[in-house]
């Protein structure tokens, strides 16, 4: 009888799970804190630098460019110009050919020199940070073509109502030539009445003259000339070819 009355209360003991009278409290969750927000820049929606060419020689070329915007929306000068000679070059930025650095001018000009005459290139802009404009592709802008020969002029008679000329072409490079052509423009109301040893082309106040059929093969250092009779209501001081 002891044995059960043992064994009865051992289980009760081992069935027994104490509760505490107290209940146990709750962490608070700490709030987490709410990232301020970064403010988003909102730039206009304009090229932040346009460029254009202004200017070109058998050697160089001349850019000018305008600077809307500063950073983070624009650019800071000084401005550097990369040249390359195919439009995909440009726009991978691979094999600059040549570079020319601006002033601290936001509206101003740039000129890069020792170019191949006659030749096209394309041209990009990175500022003073280093950054890479994505937006101007510039060109094609050809340089021009290496003079050959020069021409000069000379009034030989002058009255109220025109004179004569006689203009003198010399071939200025190092191997014959077999063409020539000279051009100018009038300043006031001039107008060719008559050529010789040439043959002369007008379009309004321009005027071109190229070689007569005998004239045009011209020795390293050789020249010829032709001659104009030219009515004007007054007589210019002198004329300014290009040959």
């Amino acid at each position: 009888m002891l044995r059960m009355f043992l064994a009865v209360t051992t289980l009760a003991l081992a069935a027994w799970t104490p509760t505490s009278s107290a209940t146990e409290a709750t962490p608070t969750p700490t709030p987490s804190a709410t990232p301020t927000p970064t403010p988003t820049i909102a730039c206009p929606p304009a090229l932040p630098i346009t460029a254009n060419l202004t200017g070109a020689t058998a050697t160089s070329l001349t850019i000018s460019y305008s600077i809307f915007f500063r950073p983070p929306c624009g650019y800071d000068t000084p401005m550097t110009v990369h040249l390359y000679t195919s439009r995909d070059d440009a726009v991978k930025w691979l094999n600059p050919v040549a570079e020319a650095v601006s002033g601290p001018e936001r509206n101003g000009t740039v000129t890069i020199d020792r170019l191949t005459p006659d030749t096209e290139y394309w041209y990009r802009f990175s500022d003073v940070e280093g950054r890479r404009d994505p937006y101007v592709i510039g060109g094609p802008a050809r340089t021009l073509a290496q003079s050959t020969c020069r021409a000069t002029a000379t009034i030989d008679a002058r009255w109220g109502t025109g004179f004569v000329a006689t203009a003198t072409v010399r071939n200025t490079a190092t191997e014959p030539i077999d063409a020539w052509r000279v051009s100018w423009r009038w300043s006031g109301d001039e107008r060719v009445q008559t050529v010789w040893g040439g043959v002369a082309e007008t379009t309004g106040a321009d005027v071109t003259v190229r070689n007569a059929p005998y004239n045009g093969t011209l020795a390293p250092g050789a020249a010829t000339t032709f001659g104009l009779l030219v009515s004007t209501s007054a007589v210019p001081d002198g004329l300014t070819l290009t040959c």
